[in-house]
């Protein structure tokens, strides 16, 4: 069990050598084909603006998405230049609301998907919502890389959250690549009542088992009838555990859910501070 096809979404020039570097070290880790992809944001025109564009301004908005292109271009063959690796490179043209169904569409026929966490300060929402539409339309595990510290090495001792759903079961297998090898798992299990407790821990147990029948050390933690929030509990046991890496599933509510209760995934994906795998 690998990931031997392995594509990186490069959406801006701002995180394009971070993930190119994390995408890079991850195809030479699974001896994996690696395809870059970036959508080239096209002008979308409202017929109420239309008038009001000139072509001056569409020359100016063309000439600077092609500057884009070019330096993520650049970026991605310099870095796999050093890891000495032959990527493909791939570039569709998009408006904004699209971007996250082509993506998908060159998705499918992958193993493992890269993206950036989306940037507090540059098009949060939008990237959130690229991000959302990605993990759940393409059926495959996405890893996504926090927009802040270094993470030159990754994945030898992975934190699993485990609640015993579809998602959680997706989330534990597609990490076994990961640490197959010599690594280490922990999964982690966090409960409000006692009601569900007993079975939370019986099935963790359970899926550290099936992890060492694949040559994973594994252990079991939890968290239990506490007043932290599940994300911040994944988030502090993965910092004190020194884990380098967190498996989740993702989205295993509707979005009217996630709306008014709030969600476990959107946190992690707010507050991250480990690169997370998120299964859907």
């Amino acid at each position: 069990m690998s990931y031997k096809t392995i594509l990186v979404c490069l959406t801006n020039e701002a995180t394009a050598e971070r993930l190119t570097k994390a995408a890079c070290k991850l195809a030479r880790k699974f001896d994996a084909h690696l395809i870059a992809l970036h959508a080239k944001q096209a002008m979308h025109v409202h017929p109420g603006i239309a008038m009001q564009l000139t072509p001056e301004i569409i020359q100016a908005f063309n000439h600077a998405q092609s500057l884009q292109v070019d330096a993520i271009h650049d970026i991605f063959l310099k870095e796999t230049g050093k890891e000495n690796l032959i990527g493909e490179w791939r570039l569709v043209d998009a408006v904004a609301d699209q971007a996250g169904a082509r993506f998908v569409e060159h998705a499918l026929c992958a193993d493992l998907i890269v993206m950036s966490q989306a940037d507090q300060d540059f098009e949060r929402d939008v990237h959130t919502d690229l991000l959302r539409d990605v993990i759940l339309g393409s059926g495959l595990p996405v890893l996504v890389i926090p927009t802040v510290g270094e993470f030159d090495s990754f994945g030898h001792k992975a934190m699993i959250a485990w609640s015993a759903t579809r998602e959680a079961s997706r989330a534990l297998h597609n990490a076994v690549p990961f640490v197959q090898d010599g690594g280490e798992a922990i999964v982690m299990w966090v409960a409000y009542s006692d009601k569900n407790a007993d079975s939370l821990s019986f099935s963790a147990n359970q899926a550290a088992a099936n992890l060492d029948r694949h040559g994973v050390k594994a252990t079991v933690s939890h968290w239990r009838n506490s007043d932290v929030a599940i994300g911040d509990a994944l988030l502090n046991e993965a910092f004190e555990s020194g884990a380098d890496m967190i498996v989740s599933g993702a989205f295993g509510h509707s979005r009217f859910y996630d709306f008014v209760i709030g969600a476990t995934t959107a946190h992690l994906l707010e507050q991250m501070t480990l690169p997370i795998l998120f299964s859907h």
